[in-house]
């Protein structure tokens, strides 16, 4: 016997497009951080090197606090938990300006993570809770929602940095407008609650084996994306004899690129699945980083940048969604790939610098060529196989808040 809670098809449809507007907040918070980073170095008074080092402390926070999203959802429900964990990241957008010093800068960053991190894994599991209610792939466009989020947020602090306004001022109305937004667009979203006999997931755990296959694969994606995101700009200036501003429209295609990608990416993968579509994206971001390490002129490398940015584009949806798939504990599993990809992120940009150090720049592409080669390989971890069973297993689990209705099937 298993029960299932039944949605109608206008309230899933409302809910997507609650969790895309969060997704959009969230990457907003992102874009708006990133364009004043270097107000935040000068206010904190920090080296370039200090810089460097309070920057990895994002990715350490949010992979110590992901893990607790999973208990956060089960103690006050699906909604409650994203209204609370998305409210704490935009306001935590505010810390790093105020941060007077390296110590008060590395503790802010770490703030500033955890929130990052556990309403990321919120927002994503109930991304694929609805997916799977849907039955049909809408990932890949709420990761799409979030790059376009990051790109809104990068356009308001160009324009805040323009005009020279001081970054606590300009964090402090982004904070409080992107909360307000967040809080209202996750009144749409669905109110999923454990049942009361449902054992809790645990507060910290390692990443269940389910996700460790799926987080390598996602660690690929992630790596090539980090790299040439931090990257292709110095490539072009420093390999390729380019001038500072064509480097720098390197790293914008590719941002621009990826976003696109996302966006048509849920049609592709309904049309030729998961496995099939990252197989396809392995060879194109493959194809992407030879032309990148053979490059004889900049144009050949700046469009072997673009082909890595659409074969990795729609792999962490991806993961992402299979992750929520492969247990029980869709959340849990949800946290697992996402500290392997964060942790991804946080290794890629320094992996890259010491293998340039140490040889060249082109030798550091050769070994994200090699990274984009693994998703050919290990693109059958994505399978969607159990889909159904997965949403019904999830429908178990989880109900509405209040409501006792349901069906059974025999």
């Amino acid at each position: 016997m298993a029960s299932e809670v039944v949605f109608g098809q206008p309230q899933l449809k409302r809910a997507r497009y609650a969790v895309a507007a969060v997704f959009c907040v969230h990457g907003a918070v992102t874009g708006s951080f990133a364009t004043r980073i270097p107000w935040i170095q000068d206010h904190a008074a920090v080296s370039a090197g200090q810089l460097g080092l309070a920057l990895a402390f994002p990715a350490l926070g949010a992979s110590v606090a992901m893990p607790l999203a999973g208990a956060i959802s089960h103690r006050f429900g699906a909604r409650n938990a994203l209204r609370g964990l998305i409210a704490l990241w935009t306001l935590a957008l505010t810390l790093p300006s105020f941060a007077p010093d390296l110590l008060a800068l590395c503790g802010a960053l770490f703030v500033f993570g955890a929130t990052a991190g556990m309403s990321d894994v919120a927002m994503n599991a109930l991304g694929v809770e609805i997916e799977n209610r849907l039955d049909r792939s809408i990932m890949s466009g709420l990761h799409g929602m979030w790059s376009a989020g990051a790109l809104i947020g990068s356009a308001g602090g160009t324009l805040a940095a323009h005009l020279g306004s001081d970054a606590r001022l300009h964090h402090a109305l982004a904070a409080a407008t992107l909360t307000t937004l967040g809080l209202i667009a996750c009144q749409g979203v669905l109110d999923l609650r454990s049942d009361p006999d449902e054992q809790p997931p645990p507060r910290f755990a390692l990443p269940p084996k389910s996700a460790l296959a799926i987080g390598a694969v996602g660690f690929c994606a992630v790596f090539a994306e980090g790299a040439s995101l931090d990257w292709s700009a110095v490539f072009l200036r420093d390999v390729l004899d380019t001038s500072p501003g064509l480097a720098a429209a390197s790293t914008t295609a590719f941002a621009l690129t990826m976003a696109v990608a996302r966006f048509a990416g849920d049609r592709i993968v309904d049309r030729f699945g998961p496995v099939r579509t990252v197989r396809v994206g392995g060879v194109l971001a493959t194809a992407g980083g030879l032309l990148v390490v053979l490059a004889p002129h900049p144009a050949v490398a700046m469009a072997g940048f673009a082909f890595i940015g659409l074969g990795v584009a729609v792999v962490v949806p991806l993961a992402f969604a299979a992750a929520g798939r492969s247990g029980p504990h869709p959340s849990q599993a949800i946290a697992g790939v996402a500290t392997i990809t964060y942790t991804s992120g946080l290794i890629a940009p320094s992996a890259i610098g010491a293998v340039a150090d140490a040889t060249s720049l082109v030798v550091s592409f050769t070994l994200v060529t090699a990274l984009t080669f693994g998703l050919i390989l290990g693109a059958g971890v994505l399978r969607s196989a159990g889909r159904e069973s997965a949403r019904s297993g999830a429908a178990d689990n989880l109900r509405p808040a209040g409501s006792e209705t349901c069906e059974r099937d025999s």
